[in-house]
């Protein structure tokens, strides 16, 4: 579900008593996800290096260290690092309606898009 190397350091999963995940994620240069949603929406806490987020549709943001994403429920979207410096986020995943939806790869040239 991702393109280059990610590292889940540390992974919270959801349980019948809360619907909840939460994983803490380092991304090398230019690694990112695959297009994705989330039925009940996701929060992304940037905690370090140069990163990216795009909702489809939508110009790619720049996420520095404090940025806070709130992905909405069933947007699909990417996330990763930037092409020099690798990107380290916490997401928040609410799996209430559902487990995360994956979908294609990121092309180079969504990847290379210009950031708003």
């Amino acid at each position: 579900n991702f393109m280059g190397n990610a590292w889940l350091q540390q992974l919270v999963t959801s349980d019948s008593s809360n619907n909840t995940q939460v994983g803490n994620v380092s991304f090398e240069p230019s690694a990112r996800t695959k297009w994705h949603l989330h039925p009940a929406g996701q929060i992304l806490l940037a905690t370090g290096g140069l990163g990216y987020y795009q909702e489809k549709g939508s110009p790619k943001k720049l996420l520095r260290k404090g940025d806070v994403v709130k992905c909405p429920p069933n947007v699909p979207h990417w996330h990763g690092a930037s092409a020099d410096q690798e990107f380290i986020q916490v997401a928040i995943t609410n799996t209430l309606h559902g487990p995360t939806v994956w979908l294609e790869h990121v092309t180079d040239d969504e990847y290379n898009s210009k950031i708003r």
